[in-house]
C-alpha cells in the first residue's frame, strides 16, 4: 500500500513548532512511545511500517531530528496514531507506553546531561539565527510588497478558484483541515518531500514569484474556497515562518499547489502540471533590475544566518548522535514493544 510522508514537527525561525493534533484528534487511539532513546522509538516504528505496509495505508511522519528517525505512524483507517514522546500532546489523552518496562530503566548520567545540554544548546542558536534571517527577511519582502497590484493578486486567486472549482460537486459535509509540513531545518540539511508528495496527483501547480509577492495569501484563498466546499485540505506551512504557507493539497480533487522557490524550488515535468508566477502577474515590471543591488545584498544576509542555523543544528546532531550510543537496543525488545502495540491497535 501507499505511504504518506509528511512532517508535524520543525525547526523554524519561532522555534520548534508542533502540528500534531490536527492530524490526530478524529482518531480512536493514540499510543505515546515513553523512552529516552529516539532510535528504539524509531526502529519500533520502522517495524510498524513493514508490518502494516502491506495491507494499510500510511502516514509516516518524519522527524526534524534528521534522516534515520521518525516522529509517528498514523493508521488513519484503523483510527490509531503510534507517535514518540518527543512530540506528545498534554491535551490529547491517549495510552502511554513505557518502554523502559521492556528496555529497563536508563539512569541518568553527567555524561548524558552534558550531551543533551549541548544538544539544547545548539538547536536554541540555531532558532536564534532563524529568527534572525527572518527579520533580515522582512526588508526582501518590503521591497516586493512596495512594487505589488494586490488587486490583480485577489483577481487572479479569483479565477483561479472558479476554474479549480468550476465543476468540483460541493460535499455536504465538514472538512477537515490538517496542518502539517513538507519539510524543514535539520541536521542533514534543508529537506522536503514534495516530490513524494506531488508524484501521484494529476493536477500540480508550481507558485513562483519573490518574497512578499502574496504566495502564502493566494494559497489561503484556495484553501478556504475548498474547505468551504466540504473537501479535506492538506496545509503545509513554511518551515522558515511557519505562519506561511508553502503548499495546499487536496487528495480528493487529485490537486496540489505549493511554493516552487529556493529551497524548494522545482518546474513541471508531466502533463497536469503548470506554473503560475505571481511577480510575472502582479509585480510591476523590471522591479528585480532596479532594485537588484539591495535585494542581492539582503539575499546574502539572510541566507548567512540560515545557514549559520543550519551549522548549529549539524552540531546539535552530532551531540544527539553521540547521546543515542548510550543505549543499547537489540532486535527482542524492538520485537517486544511492537508486540504490545500490536495488542493494543487489533
Amino acid at each position: 500500500m501507499s505511504i504518506h510522508n509528511y512532517y508535524v514537527s520543525g525547526n523554524t525561525a519561532v522555534g520548534l513548532v508542533n502540528y500534531l493534533q490536527t492530524n490526530i484528534e478524529q482518531l480512536e487511539t493514540i499510543i505515546y512511545l515513553k523512552h529516552p532513546s529516539e532510535t528504539y522509538k524509531t526502529n519500533i516504528l520502522k517495524k510498524l511500517i513493514d508490518i502494516y505496509n502491506s495491507t494499510d495505508k500510511l502516514e509516516a511522519l518524519k522527524s526534524p531530528l534528521g534522516r534515520n528517525y521518525l516522529d509517528g505512524i498514523i493508521i488513519r483507517e484503523k483510527s490509531v496514531a503510534i507517535v514518540t514522546d518527543r512530540i506528545a500532546l498534554n491535551e490529547t489523552k491517549g495510552i502511554e507506553l513505557d518502554l523502559e518496562q521492556i528496555t529497563g530503566k536508563h539512569q541518568p548520567t553527567a555524561e548524558k546531561r552534558e550531551l543533551q545540554d549541548k544538544v539544547n544548546h545548539f538547536t536554541e542558536k540555531a532558532y536564534e539565527n532563524f529568527a534572525t534571517g527572518l527579520k533580515i527577511h522582512d526588508d526582501l519582502e518590503a521591497i516586493y510588497i512596495n512594487e505589488m497590484n494586490f488587486e490583480r493578486a485577489d483577481k487572479l486567486a479569483e479565477t483561479f478558484i472558479q476554474g479549480l472549482l468550476s465543476s468540483a460537486t460541493t460535499l455536504n459535509r465538514d472538512a477537515q483541515v490538517y496542518h502539517r509540513l513538507f519539510g524543514t531545518n535539520t541536521p542533514n540539511g534543508v529537506v522536503n518531500e514534495v516530490p513524494h508528495l506531488i508524484e501521484n496527483l494529476s493536477n500540480v501547480y508550481y507558485i513562483k514569484g519573490r518574497a512578499g509577492t502574496g504566495k502564502s495569501t493566494f494559497m489561503k484563498k484556495i484553501a478556504k474556497a475548498c474547505e468551504e466546499r466540504g473537501y479535506d485540505v492538506e496545509l503545509y506551512h513554511c518551515s522558515f515562518d511557519p505562519k506561511s504557507l508553502d503548499m495546499v493539497l487536496v487528495l480528493e480533487l487529485g490537486f496540489c499547489i505549493f511554493d516552487s522557490t529556493d529551497p524548494h524550488e522545482f518546474f513541471p515535468a508531466r502533463d497536469g502540471e503548470k506554473v503560475v508566477d505571481l511577480y510575472v502577474e502582479a509585480v510591476t515590471p523590471g522591479t528585480d533590475e532596479r532594485f537588484a543591488t539591495k535585494i542581492d545584498t539582503v539575499n546574502r544576509n539572510y541566507k548567512s544566518y540560515m545557514k549559520k542555523g543550519i551549522q548549529d543544528l549539524v552540531e546539535a546532531g552530532k551531540a544527539f548522535e553521540e547521546l543515542e550510543q548510550h543505549y543499547i537496543i537489540t532486535d527482542r525488545v524492538i520485537e517486544k514493544a511492537v508486540e504490545s502495540i500490536q495488542d493494543i491497535i487489533k
